[in-house]
């Protein structure tokens, strides 16, 4: 934020911690405690790596004084903004993000704006050379969440403890703004909000209008606009606010010098009378008229007015300077980038437009949790940001390597960005289904195994994805042939080679274990110095069964293989030979494949057999980890996509037998699991050799959701009893997997 004359300036990139500490009931949601970054201050020094100047950063006041106004704990904000100091990164500081303050006030006390400022004037005295704060982010979402729709604290659902709840923050940032202001003068209000547009129907016009109106309310009472001739002026006094209430901010005007517009794909809106086209869910009313207030991206045919109009809109009812102060999408990582890439280009546009556009803000650097629930829920559903934080190694993805190219001034080059986002293709629309891309659309992935279950999935996947992919059979690309593999990457030129063919049949390869070693071996050899001689990533799959199962505890991606039998050794051989050959390739390993898109695998199967009123033998001896298909194949794209290398360890979290997991599936489809029969593996008759106790665990970062979570999803997407035809033996790539 160096310098306010920025007329001359390219567009900068700042940065955003999600710090959200909210209360439900009398229990705290915190943002910073889950996402770890409370106990990990040298998240800042990967944050400043990244070229970041500015940085959006937390110093809460329920955190700093939970208990007592009086007694303030400066340790954490010692250490924190020293560090930024430290290290040449500006400081926005927040101290009340979707908060209620400390448990001693709320946001319907009338104490809360004086403490609020009290804390604030403390604050700048510690710290006088930070020069912007946020005192109170995005009152008029607070104002909703807490007291109209009763999410969060204070638990109201009433229009005027809304307006209490919003003009109560407004009053808090000005007092806060005036304490700050007696320490440093020059000190610098970047107010946020998120800023959203409604759309209905023509009925519900009245409605919209109402919202459009609305949504302006923060900066307008900030700015003195509101008094009784404002649009939503009688509204507010009809009712119950006094007009000395709305002429305090006319008296004591503290207009943003940065007016930070957050904007989500969910902040366009839709109106609709016609109620049984929607989920009850969506649907309410305002005593007029019932109607679904829905997303408008998922209806409206014209789609989303974008962050250029929007912030064209800022400028010509503010002329204050802009800029972007949350810019995040919770989604599949290319939908990430591709966001960001649009919000970032929706700016400059808005810039070359004439407004007054000063940044972006890549949100969540660190990630946020449970915000599908709109953190009522304390359930661990964790969206990435430019770091996954789901190990100790703070893991950048490809969003922190587009960071970094927006704020060096480069342009990115991630082949993803060719193809638009969801919210630009036909299946944003309700009803729509997802459909392959054209080819015109871009670079490609190519997918080698049409016939077999991976590859199928991958191919199901991006098609719902928005990749462009192709998607290979043998007699298309005979991967274990270094002609065919060169010739197909002479006519698609991919990005990049996802192997998911290969010899799957575990107890055949006991008998044929050339033809196992060519598929196996050769082919993946074949494939990674192609892919390496083309400078583009190779992805490819190796098994639990290279391990001996003696170690007695999970398998980690460093520890030693030992395979038992000639599958097994054969995955063994192609890592090392893989990495060799391509140190930039990533092999994933995983283990006993189920999943809802196909009828041989090992879940299916057992259930078929239940509903039949047979038995189901399986080993009670064996321990893996399932591995449920939809969950591997997008924690494999994730990875592609951030450039990952190396081997990976992908399953779903959590150990069982073969008879334990048969009977917990059992058990979710309300059939008998007594019906499951366990036996010792020695008695099911198998050729090859498995380990007895092989589950995977990860050191590099646990993708995969709990066996339990997968399951539930299974029996949600999964396949229907009709029985199965019998499967050609090519195909049957789950059940050999499955081992």
């Amino acid at each position: 934020m160096e310098g306010t004359n920025s007329a001359a300036r390219r567009l900068e990139l700042w940065g955003g911690i999600e710090c959200t500490r909210n209360r439900v009931g009398d229990a705290y949601f915190d943002q910073l405690a889950w996402s770890g970054h409370d106990r990990r201050p040298d998240d800042l020094d990967c944050i400043a790596a990244m070229g970041i100047r500015t940085l959006r950063y937390p110093i809460l006041w329920e955190c700093a004084a939970p208990d007592d106004p009086q007694t303030v704990d400066w340790s954490w904000a010692d250490e924190r903004l020293g560090r930024l100091r430290s290290l040449g990164v500006f400081p926005i500081v927040g101290l009340v993000h979707h908060g209620s303050g400390p448990s001693y006030t709320d946001l319907l006390d009338s104490a809360f704006a004086p403490a609020l400022a009290a804390f604030a004037g403390r604050l700048a005295e510690r710290f006088p050379w930070v020069e912007a704060y946020t005192p109170v982010n995005e009152p008029l979402t607070t104002a909703r969440f807490s007291a109209l729709y009763g999410h969060w604290y204070p638990h109201h659902r009433d229009a005027l403890a809304f307006a209490r709840a919003l003009l109560n923050q407004c009053r808090a940032v000005v007092l806060a703004m005036r304490a700050v202001r007696e320490v440093r003068p020059d000190a610098r209000l970047v107010q946020t909000e998120d800023l959203g547009k409604t759309y209905s129907t023509p009925a519900l016009a009245y409605q919209a209008d109402f919202e459009n109106e609305r949504r302006w309310l923060t900066y307008d009472l900030l700015c003195g606009r509101v008094d009784r001739h404002h649009p939503l002026g009688h509204f507010l006094l009809w009712l119950g606010v006094l007009e000395l209430e709305l002429l305090w901010f006319c008296h004591n005007p503290c207009p943003p010098d940065v007016i930070g517009i957050n904007h989500y794909l969910t902040s366009e809106r839709f109106l609709d009378e016609r109620v049984d086209r929607y989920a009850p869910a969506c649907q309410g009313g305002n005593g007029r008229h019932t109607y679904a207030d829905i997303e408008a991206v998922r209806v409206r045919a014209e789609g989303l007015a974008g962050p250029e109009i929007l912030l064209r809109e800022a400028w010509k009812r503010y002329r204050l300077p802009l800029a972007v102060t949350e810019a995040h999408l919770g989604c599949t990582r290319e939908e990430q980038l591709r966001w960001l890439w649009e919000v970032w280009q929706g700016a400059a546009a808005a810039r070359r437009a004439g407004a007054d556009v000063r940044a972006v803000t890549v949100w969540s650097l660190l990630g946020a949790f449970d915000w599908d629930s709109l953190m009522t829920l304390a359930r661990g559903r964790y969206e990435p940001g430019a770091f996954d934080v789901r190990s100790s190694l703070r893991r950048p993805t490809a969003l922190a390597a587009l960071a970094r190219d927006l704020a060096q001034g480069r342009p990115p080059d991630l082949p993803v960005l060719a193809q638009p986002g969801w919210w630009h293709r036909p299946e944003r629309m309700l009803g729509v289904s997802a459909a392959p891309l054209p080819e015109s659309a871009g670079p490609s992935l190519v997918i080698t195994g049409a016939t077999g279950t991976l590859g199928r999935a991958f191919a199901r996947v991006c098609t719902a994805r928005g990749l462009l992919f192709r998607l290979l059979r043998r007699a298309e690309m005979d991967i274990a042939n270094r002609k065919q593999v060169d010739a197909v990457f002479d006519r698609y030129n991919p990005w990049a080679v996802i192997n998911a063919a290969g010899y799957v049949r575990v107890d055949d390869a006991e008998r044929e274990p050339g033809p196992c070693f060519r598929e196996n071996v050769r082919g993946a050899a074949a494939l990674a110095a192609a892919c390496a001689g083309a400078g583009i990533p190779l992805v490819t799959f190796s098994s639990d069964l290279v391990f001996d199962g003696q170690q007695g505890s999970p398998y980690r991606e460093q520890d030693t293989v030992g395979p038992l039998g000639v599958y097994g050794r054969t995955k063994a051989e192609a890592e090392r030979r893989v990495l060799a050959l391509h140190p930039r390739a990533l092999v994933i390993r995983t283990s006993a494949f189920f999943g809802p898109w196909d009828e041989y695998n090992f879940v299916t199967a057992g259930l078929r057999t239940l509903r039949a009123g047979l038995p189901f033998p399986a080993a009670d001896d064996t321990i893996v980890s399932p591995t449920y298909v939809p969950d591997l194949v997008h924690a494999c794209l994730d990875l592609l996509i951030d450039a990952e290398s190396g081997v990976w360890h992908l399953a779903n979290q959590g150990e069982t037998t073969w008879a334990g997991f048969a009977r917990r599936a059992a058990a979710l489809a309300e059939l008998d699991p007594k019906g499951v029969q366990g036996l010792p593996s020695a008695a099911l008759g198998l050729a090859a050799q498995r380990p007895k106790y092989a589950p995977l665990i990860s050191e590099r970062g646990f993708l995969l959701p709990p066996l339990e979570d997968a399951l539930g999803r299974y029996f949600r997407d999964g396949p229907l009893s009709a029985p199965a035809p019998t499967p050609d033996p090519a195909e049957q790539s789950v059940l050999a997997c499955a081992h």
